[in-house]
């Protein structure tokens, strides 16, 4: 099996020599470890001559306790001799950014984060917010790289379209963009054109496009609490534009965005149904599942779950969209966007947001058919395949 060393496992293996003398701040979450299971904070903390100032968390906090939308406090340290932690998940768009005075004092900001390879995934939001943070006050910016666990190759579904900007959108890319988070960082400050910023990246060792995690020799460790598995991260980019309906994407659960459903389904016909359609490297399984929390909490769901048999052949985005075509049809009257603020935004919906616009909600309301629906996406993907080569630190 190869073994990959993440940007971390190198700073480490360097003996931190990027990073001597400076007072650091330090963006993190639960996956931020190395090889050894060592999280981030604690081998800066004992590095030598590195001061650790400020450990900030993104969404679902630095310990990774908090669901979904749930805001998190920042807190002092109770030994005066550890960092602060601040929260860039509060309950305002504003606490999303580091604020300039959260900055004041540090030499280096260092990004650790874990993406999933989706646009809606926020992490690499909070990274682009960060790089934006220190573009404006001159600050040093280190981007730790990690694999991309849906590999560097595929790229799938729809551009952002302008005005539909938001946390889960917070640039013009795909869905499912085939890039590490230091790569995105790189186009990032190229097409933002934060050149201000003194971005750094410390590349993965041993890392190329094509692999799977699994060829990775690394361990995973849920960057976010709905995301327990590599399996979980497979489907995520298609089964995550379930939250904007009122359909479960199996949140609160043990299998989320593998499980899917709502109260009134039929499960062996959805199964019946969406096995039908011949979904590349994809089968579905009648499954019933009841919610401890959010959409549906204590009752129980008819569905299926989703078992990928083909991760080549599988294209995460246009089965999301042949499964909310079926449930929605299969929902009647039932079904419903959700209308309720998302992520600070209440206009656009959800699944504008999620989209990247309005298109693709209006021609399922209209009973547009995926093949029409994805036959607008071809041209958009082409074009995003090839704006990112240049900003590529791997080969396949």
């Amino acid at each position: 099996m190869t073994r990959v060393r993440t940007g971390l496992d190198v700073l480490v293996a360097e003996g931190f020599k990027r990073l001597r003398g400076q007072r650091v701040g330090l963006v993190a979450h639960p996956a931020s470890v190395d090889a050894r299971l060592r999280h981030a904070a604690d081998l800066l903390l004992a590095a030598p001559d590195v001061r650790l100032e400020v450990l900030f968390g993104p969404e679902h906090g630095w310990m990774g306790h908090a669901q979904d939308l749930e805001a998190v406090p920042s807190t002092t340290p109770t030994d005066a001799a550890g960092p602060r932690v601040v929260s860039l998940y509060g309950d305002t768009a504003s606490s999303l950014r580091p604020a300039p005075d959260q900055l004041e004092g540090l030499d280096v900001l260092v990004i650790d984060l874990q993406d999933v390879g989706a646009r809606y995934y926020t992490f690499q939001a909070t990274m682009l917010y960060a790089l934006e943070a220190a573009h404006a006050v001159g600050l040093r910016l280190l981007v730790l790289d990690r694999p991309n666990p849906l590999g560097g190759v595929v790229v799938e579904g729809p551009r952002l379209m302008p005005g539909y900007e938001s946390f889960i959108g917070a640039h013009d890319i795909a869905i499912r963009h085939g890039l590490t988070i230091g790569e995105l960082a790189a186009l990032y400050r190229s097409e933002k054109r934060l050149e201000n910023a003194g971005l750094e990246i410390v590349p993965c060792e041993g890392w190329k496009r094509s692999m799977s995690y699994a060829d990775t020799g690394l361990p995973w460790v849920l960057p976010s609490p709905n995301m327990p598995t590599v399996e979980t991260a497979l489907v995520y980019p298609g089964q995550c534009l379930l939250e904007g309906t009122n359909l479960s994407e199996g949140r609160g659960t043990t299998r989320p965005f593998e499980l899917c459903g709502a109260p009134w389904i039929d499960a062996p016909a959805l199964e019946t149904q969406l096995n039908g359609r011949n979904l590349p490297g994809v089968g579905f399984r009648a499954a019933w599942f009841q919610p401890t929390f959010q959409k549906h909490a204590g009752c129980v769901c008819g569905g299926v779950q989703l078992h990928v048999r083909d991760r080549a052949a599988f294209a995460s985005v246009r089965t999301g969209l042949a499964v909310l075509e079926t449930l929605r049809s299969a929902s009647g009257p039932r079904f419903a966007w959700r209308t309720e603020p998302y992520e600070f935004v209440a206009d656009p919906i959800a699944i504008d947001l999620l989209f990247g616009s309005s298109r693709e909600r209006l021609a399922l309301e209209a009973g547009a058919s995926c093949e029409d629906i994805v036959s607008a996406w071809t041209p958009e993907e082409a074009a995003f395949a090839e704006r990112r080569e240049p900003y590529f630190l791997y080969s396949e």
